[in-house]
């Protein structure tokens, strides 16, 4: 495990990235008391899969009615609501 102060990290980055890459734990320190941590991340942490909501979201016939108000406003007519 590597450890750098702040200061060092910043000047350091791509060369800490490289050691991330290589599987080793960075921690980054502040007067002498850690707090982070970089460690690389693993194949398919962020992935996502197409299509893992089919069959979960109902999505109604009228969902993109709009509401003669909000048309009114959008359309630059007056919407006298002082009566």
């Amino acid at each position: 495990m590597t450890i750098r102060n702040v200061t060092e990290a910043k000047e350091q980055l791509s060369a800490l990235l490289v050691l991330v890459e290589g599987g080793e734990d960075v921690v980054i320190s502040r007067a002498g008391k850690p707090i982070a941590r970089l460690v690389a991340l693993k194949h398919g942490a962020m992935g996502r899969k197409p299509g893992a909501l089919k069959g979960k979201i109902k999505i109604g016939p009228d969902f993109d009615k709009a509401e003669p108000q909000i048309e009114a406003l959008f359309n630059g007519e007056a919407n006298d609501t002082s009566s």
